[in-house]
C-alpha cells in the first residue's frame, strides 16, 4: 500500500523558500505517518512558447495535477511579490479548476509559508493571499498557535498565519533558529491535523 503524503508545493527563485519547504517537510515526516512530497512549479514565460525543460535541472520536480489531487494535506510556499504570491505559483493554482469542480481537496488541511527580502516586505499578506484559492477549494487553513514560543521570541520571520523567513536585501541571511522551529512546528501540526481528518473520512 502506498504511504499517504502531504504535498509541499512551492516556487523559489533564489533558494530561501526551497529551504523552508525542506524544513516543513522534516516536520511533516517526524509524525511517521506521512511522506512529505516536495514539488515545485516552473517559472512563467513572458512569451507563448514553452521555454523551460519538462524536468528541472535540480531540486524538486514539477507538480502535476494528480500530485495535488491525491494529497492528504498541503503546504503552499512562495516568495513575496508585492505582498502576494509569485505569478508562477498563481498560474499553477489558476489551472486547478478541474480539481475544484470535483471537490477533491474539500476538508483537507493546508498551510502557507513565504520568504521576503525585507522584514516588512509583505510576508503576512502573502501567507493570507495564498490561502484564498485553497479556501475556494474547500480546504481547512492550518496556522500556528502562540503556544509555539518561537512566535513570541522571533526577531525575524514567523507568524500565526504560517512560516516565514527574512532573507535580507542580498538574500544572504541564514534561516534563524526561531524560523527553523516555526517551520518544523508547522509541518508537525499539518501532519497532526491531516491524520485526525483522515480518521473521520
Amino acid at each position: 500500500m502506498t504511504q499517504p503524503y502531504i504535498l509541499v508545493l512551492y516556487y523559489s527563485r533564489y533558494g530561501s523558500t526551497e529551504k523552508l519547504a525542506h524544513l516543513i517537510g522534516r516536520g511533516i515526516e517526524s509524525n511517521g505517518e506521512f511522506e512529505a512530497k516536495l514539488r515545485t512549479v516552473p517559472p512563467v514565460s513572458p512569451d507563448s512558447e514553452a521555454s523551460v525543460p519538462e524536468i528541472p535541472d535540480s531540486g524538486a520536480i514539477y507538480c502535476s495535477q494528480e500530485d495535488l489531487k491525491y494529497c492528504s494535506g498541503l503546504a503552499l510556499g512562495s516568495p513575496t511579490r508585492f505582498g502576494n504570491m509569485s505569478a508562477s505559483l498563481k498560474y499553477f493554482l489558476d489551472c486547478t479548476g478541474a480539481i475544484w469542480s470535483s471537490g477533491d481537496l474539500i476538508d483537507k488541511p493546508f498551510a502557507t509559508f513565504t520568504s521576503s527580502n525585507s522584514l516588512h516586505g509583505g510576508q503576512e499578506s502573502t501567507l493570507l493571499t495564498m490561502a484564498i484559492p485553497m479556501l475556494h477549494h474547500g480546504m481547512i487553513y492550518c496556522g500556528l498557535p502562540y503556544s509555539e514560543t518561537s512566535l513570541s521570541n522571533t526577531k525575524t520571520g514567523g507568524s500565526p498565519y504560517g512560516a516565514s523567513h527574512f532573507a535580507g536585501v542580498s538574500n544572504d541571511l541564514k534561516i534563524s533558529m526561531d524560523e527553523t522551529e516555526t517551520c518544523l512546528a508547522l509541518g508537525k501540526r499539518l501532519a497532526k491535523l491531516s491524520s485526525k481528518i483522515c480518521e473521520f473520512n
